[in-house]
């Protein structure tokens, strides 16, 4: 019936009919956000402060996916045991990647250990150990540590002694040790350890001579630089993977570091080629007091990565043997 008024409800229900058949015109509102962009963050792939190094079993960083394939290493890799001491390794607020001169990482190499680029461009390489006053003043025994730089002056590596500080104060320089190398990165590329041999024996004792190991990376043994009994100078051989000798090392026969230049010369098996030379160097009265040594590492530019880094940490074995401070004598009344 058209005379018919709606009661109310009805007329409600026909505009809410009618504004439903109709089209929305406008469009959702724009939405503004409140955040306000961050300024770019610095060119390179630098941790942050306080970057932890010495990460278990990263011998690449996200940034770098490349890395890792290019270098396979052969064996099973062996789960990282730490020393007790100060670990995890930091950055020491001088040693941020911003406030000093590092040498510049080159591209992954065929072949190479990650980590190793550097090494493999140089043929020569300086270790400066840090002077340290507290074990000057009380003669307290810290860890060591180094420098590594190249004859440009730009760093190459940061090396730290990883030992709990009875062991340090208590064998001295017969004490084992595991020192860290890290790049620039912050990663922890190489590891040498020195386990204990028993000094009580006979120096012509094979359970008496000193060895150390080289990982490169952490974990992944590349060989081993292993002492040699001799009645008038240091002897060493230089060993693979398989403990397998490859060049010899030989001290000089005058006492060392005794107001000049201590040699130590890296030999063929035979003896007869001269591949390179360990030099530490006198400082004067720094080397006698303070023991913060200089030592000149010298190779050829083509000699296989592997074997410079063991020349590497030949140095160490023979700063720890022969440079360090003796263990205490016990004096009975």
């Amino acid at each position: 019936m058209s005379g018919v008024v709606p009661t109310a409800p009805e007329q409600q229900a026909r505009e809410m009919k009618t504004e439903s058949q109709e089209p929305k015109s406008d469009a959702p509102p724009d939405y503004t956000p409140q955040v306000v962009p961050e300024p770019p963050g610095p060119v390179g792939n630098y941790p942050p402060a306080n970057y932890p190094g010495g990460l278990p079993m990263a011998y690449y960083s996200p940034q770098q996916p490349n890395v890792f394939p290019m270098y396979q290493p052969t064996g099973h890799t062996q789960a990282i045991q730490y020393q007790p001491g100060k670990q995890p390794m930091q950055y020491p607020m001088q040693y941020q990647p911003a406030l000093i001169n590092w040498m510049p990482v080159p591209a992954p190499m065929l072949n190479c250990p990650p980590g190793l680029e550097c090494l493999a461009q140089l043929d020569n390489i300086h270790v400066h150990q840090h002077l340290e006053p507290l074990q000057m003043v009380t003669g307290f025994e810290t860890n060591n540590r180094y420098d590594v730089k190249n004859k440009w002056d730009q760093m190459v590596y940061l090396v730290n002694e990883d030992t709990d500080d009875f062991t340090r104060n208590a064998y001295r320089s017969l004490r084992p040790f595991v020192l860290r190398v890290v790049d620039s990165m912050g990663r922890e590329i190489m590891r040498m350890q020195r386990p204990f041999k028993c000094s009580c024996c006979c120096f012509c004792c094979p359970s008496a001579r000193q060895e150390l190991e080289v990982q490169c990376p952490p974990g992944v043994p590349i060989g081993y630089v292993a002492e040699h009994w001799n009645l008038c100078r240091a002897v060493y051989s230089i060993q693979n993977e398989k403990k397998e000798s490859v060049m010899s090392v030989y001290g000089p026969c005058s006492t060392y570091g005794c107001g000049s230049d201590s040699v130590f010369e890296i030999n063929s098996l035979d003896g007869t080629h001269n591949i390179g030379n360990i030099i530490r160097k006198w400082n004067g009265l720094l080397s006698a007091m303070g023991q913060a040594d200089h030592f000149d590492i010298q190779f050829p530019l083509d000699l296989d990565v592997k074997m410079k880094a063991m020349i590497f940490g030949a140095c160490f074995l023979i700063d720890f043997m022969y440079f360090e401070s003796s263990p205490p004598q016990n004096t009975h009344h």
